[in-house]
């Protein structure tokens, strides 16, 4: 009965407000100065602007084929013309956006307001939300006088067209991402790795470096899950630990993440819309610098506080000394199953003689999750404290995100004429990239520069491009700056990437004393700040690979 009233009094309190939103979304579709660009008229849907660039997809219909794109698959420059000689170009308005910020200005506010942060910790909560904002994205879709531009065909609102988005958003690009983490997720929570090193300076930076070395093979999520309790542990005897933490988020919840698509969302959503497996491999050097760079500050910065600790901490640090154990290394096998039916397994595609169907990939790395879970003992997963709450966090929250974050980006392809003159370099993509990740989440910010990048390159363009599975390409230049920007500086603040909030909440179970949001912040803007900067010193290096 409690729960109902609370139902009752939420839906008093905000059903004017979304009555009088849904009543502006509907309305918009008709008015140009709100759903199209102002002084511009719509046009059929067979002029619409270039299509979303193609992911792997689980069906290729002919009827997916853009008109007006040349032999090397990208949108033609012609537009037609109206009476002004303006091109005639659809764009969802900004009001049709709203969903999508405000399930991301959600998460990054909300947690943060003392009278929100109980009720917002609930998954039923942030899934409510999540699916409130989609309903009203799919209505927009349903009631616009046009269709979405990768279905030519749909030339109007209506039910297609919801289907189309609910397939393009759900079926190829929120199953397998959400499969993907889940299956890392799940795997890494059966490995228990348990000691307590000597917690000196070079203990915790061979942790840090071991640390980031994995995450591309194990995800960030199963890297930090893995390591996060063994460094605690380590550093039990110690007060000052704080700086170790937020270095561990940097190395292993983000940066060291760079090198395979299950490294880190974004570069996974980067694979699902064509990026060759291998492609981010490619990202080594920069890896490779801005990790022996922050190990090397780390060090410094840790040997400078290890004088500050007492002598009686030191005593028992050097006494109470345990050898490392690893438990549950099984699992390694089924993770590194996981990575080969990533990697193999392409829906359309011939692997051993056999064509992969849809969601084969899913179906597969599902059933090592099986494996896993039934020859893991279940006192692994207890010792570990393992339960499902933060991957029903991811999965509640970005279904609603996949969904509404198709205006965005239908909006910033459709706009790629204008921004080009604005985004129009690798150091632009990089910052651009990365500022958004910081203050968003990397995995959409990614999606939706990597649109932009894809719709804005020509096949006259100078500089070497990545040819795309679906079709299309991106001037590689640029997507090495928006694989780098979205994944390094998703390190930037709690909620740039889903592993930073969980190594903050286990780090504070533990007993530790974390920084507020803000104060996380004047780390990351004093440490990784300058870094960056330094990266952007030497893009001529970094972004040409």
């Amino acid at each position: 009965m409690k729960r109902l009233i609370t139902i009752r009094q939420f839906r008093s309190r905000c059903s004017p407000a979304a009555l009088l939103y849904l009543a502006l979304v509907c309305l918009g579709t008709s008015m140009p100065g709100i759903y199209a660009e102002d002084g511009l008229e719509p046009v059929p849907a067979e002029q619409a602007a270039p299509a979303e660039p193609a992911g792997v997809d689980n069906s290729k219909d002919p009827t997916q084929e853009h008109e007006g794109e040349g032999d090397e698959g990208h949108p033609s420059e012609e537009r037609p013309e109206g009476e002004h000689g303006k091109a005639k170009v659809q764009k969802p308005g900004f009001l049709a956006m709203m969903p999508f910020i405000t399930i991301l200005l959600g998460i990054a506010i909300l947690p943060l307001i003392h009278a929100t942060e109980h009720i917002w910790h609930k998954n039923q909560v942030k899934l409510a939300v999540s699916a409130a904002m989609a309903i009203i994205t799919l209505i927009y879709y349903f009631s616009r006088g046009y269709g979405v531009p990768f279905h030519e065909h749909l030339t109007h609102g209506g039910v297609e067209t919801v289907k189309a988005i609910l397939i393009h958003s759900v079926l190829d690009e929120y199953i397998p991402f959400i499969v993907l983490l889940f299956s890392l997720f799940t795997i890494s929570g059966g490995i228990r790795l348990t000691g307590d090193l000597h917690a000196s300076p070079a203990t915790n930076t061979i942790i840090l470096g071991i640390g980031a070395g994995i995450a591309s093979f194990v995800g960030t999520t199963g890297a930090s899950m893995l390591l996060i309790r063994p460094l605690l542990q380590t550093n039990r005897q110690r007060k000052h630990v704080t700086h170790t933490i937020v270095f561990f988020i940097f190395l292993v919840s983000n940066i060291g993440g760079s090198l395979l698509p299950i490294g880190d969302p974004p570069l996974f959503l980067g694979y699902l819309y064509g990026v060759p497996f291998t492609w981010t491999l490619k990202l080594f050097v920069p890896w490779a610098f801005v990790v022996c760079l922050l190990l090397i500050v780390y060090f410094i910065w840790d040997t400078r506080m290890v004088k500050k600790e007492t002598v009686e901490a030191m005593r028992r640090n050097d006494v109470q000394v345990q050898p490392l154990r690893l438990r549950g290394a099984l699992n390694f096998l089924w993770l590194g199953g996981v990575i080969l039916a990533v990697a193999f397994l392409v829906p359309g595609k011939a692997f051993a003689g056999i064509s992969v169907k849809p969601f084969m990939r899913e179906g597969m790395q599902l059933l090592l999750v099986a494996i896993a879970w039934l020859t893991t003992r279940a006192e692994l997963r207890k010792d570990n404290q393992f339960s499902f709450f933060a991957i029903a966090e991811v999965a509640a929250l970005f279904i609603g995100i996949f969904i509404t974050m198709q205006v965005p980006i239908e909006y910033l392809r459709a706009s790629s004429a204008d921004l080009s003159g604005i985004v129009n370099s690798p150091v632009k993509f990089f910052w651009f990239t990365g500022i958004l990740s910081s203050l968003l989440d990397n995995a959409p910010t990614y999606a939706v520069f990597f649109s932009l990048g894809s719709s804005m390159t020509d096949a006259s363009m100078a500089g070497s491009q990545v040819a795309l599975a679906g079709g299309g390409s991106i001037l590689e230049s640029w997507l090495v700056a928006i694989s780098l920007g979205a994944v390094f500086m998703g390190a930037n603040t709690y909620i740039g990437n889903g592993p930073n909030f969980m190594v903050k909440s286990i780090a504070e179970s533990s007993g530790r004393k974390m920084p507020s949001f803000f104060g996380y912040m004047v780390y990351s803007i004093g440490i990784l700040i300058p870094t960056f900067v330094i990266v952007t010193l030497l893009g001529g290096i970094f972004f040409n690979v």
